[in-house]
C-alpha cells in the first residue's frame, strides 16, 4: 500500500474515533446535567456536581463544540467539495468554543496544570482557525490550518482514554482526579497536535492536503 494511502487511513480511524468519543462525551455530560445520576461512583459524582455548579457555561462551551465535531467530516468529503456553509459555520462555532473554553478554565478540576494546559492548545486552536479563516482565498492553506485547529479540538477526546487509564490504575497510583486530570490534559492534546503535525509535514500529508483541497476525499473510503 502507498505510503499515502497508510497514513491517511491511520489519520481517518483517530479522526472517527475522536468523533465517536467527542460526541458520547458531550451526550453524556448534557444528560447527567438535565439528570443527575443517583448512583454514580463518588468520584465521577464529584465531577458531576463540579459541571453542575457552572452548568450554563458547560452548556454554552460543549453544545457549539458538538456541532463543530458533527461539522467536521464535511471538511474532508467529497460531496461537499463545492459548498462554503460548512467551514462558514465552523468559524463562529470554533470561536465560542475557544472563548468558552477560557472561562471554563477557571473551574478547571485539576487545578493550574489543567488551565495551562487549557490556555496554550486553546489558544493554538483559536490561531490555527484564524489562519484558516485569513488565508481562506487559498484551498490548500486553509485546509492545513483548519486541520490543525481540528486535531487541537479533538484532543479533548483523546484526553479521556487517558484519563480512563489514570482511574484504573488509581488504586496503585493514589493519585486522584484533581492530580490527573491536568496531566492528561496535557498528554491528550500533544499527541493530537503532534501527531497531525507530523503528518501534515510529511510528504504524504503534503500530497494528501494538496489533493483534497483541490478535490475533496471521502472519509468513508480509502480513494485518494
Amino acid at each position: 500500500m502507498p505510503e499515502t494511502q497508510a497514513s491517511w487511513r491511520w489519520l481517518r480511524i483517530g479522526f472517527w474515533a475522536c468523533i465517536v468519543i467527542s460526541v458520547a462525551v458531550v451526550l453524556r455530560r448534557t444528560v447527567a446535567l438535565a439528570h443527575p445520576p443517583q448512583s454514580a461512583p463518588p468520584r465521577l459524582a464529584e465531577l458531576d456536581a463540579a459541571f453542575a455548579s457552572h452548568a450554563a457555561l458547560t452548556l454554552a462551551h460543549i453544545l457549539p463544540a458538538l456541532a463543530f465535531v458533527l461539522l467536521t467530516p464535511l471538511v474532508y468529503n467529497r460531496r461537499f467539495a463545492g459548498a462554503a456553509w460548512p467551514k462558514r459555520f465552523l468559524y463562529p462555532l470554533g470561536l465560542i468554543v475557544g472563548v468558552t473554553a477560557y472561562a471554563m478554565s477557571k473551574y478547571s478540576v485539576g487545578g493550574w496544570v489543567e488551565r495551562s494546559a487549557v490556555l496554550i492548545f486553546n489558544s493554538l486552536f483559536l490561531f490555527s482557525l484564524f489562519r484558516a479563516w485569513h488565508l481562506r482565498r487559498d484551498p490548500v492553506l486553509t485546509l492545513r490550518w483548519m486541520t490543525r485547529a481540528i486535531a487541537v479540538l479533538l484532543g479533548i477526546a483523546t484526553t479521556r482514554p487517558v484519563m480512563g487509564m489514570f482511574f484504573a490504575t488509581s488504586k496503585v497510583t493514589h493519585l486522584s482526579p484533581e492530580q490527573f486530570f491536568g496531566i492528561a490534559f496535557w498528554i491528550g492534546f500533544s499527541i493530537n497536535t503532534l501527531m497531525v503535525e507530523l503528518w501534515l509535514r510529511s510528504q504524504a500529508g503534503k500530497s494528501q492536503i494538496e489533493s483534497m483541497a483541490m478535490r475533496p476525499v471521502s472519509l468513508y473510503t480509502d480513494q485518494a
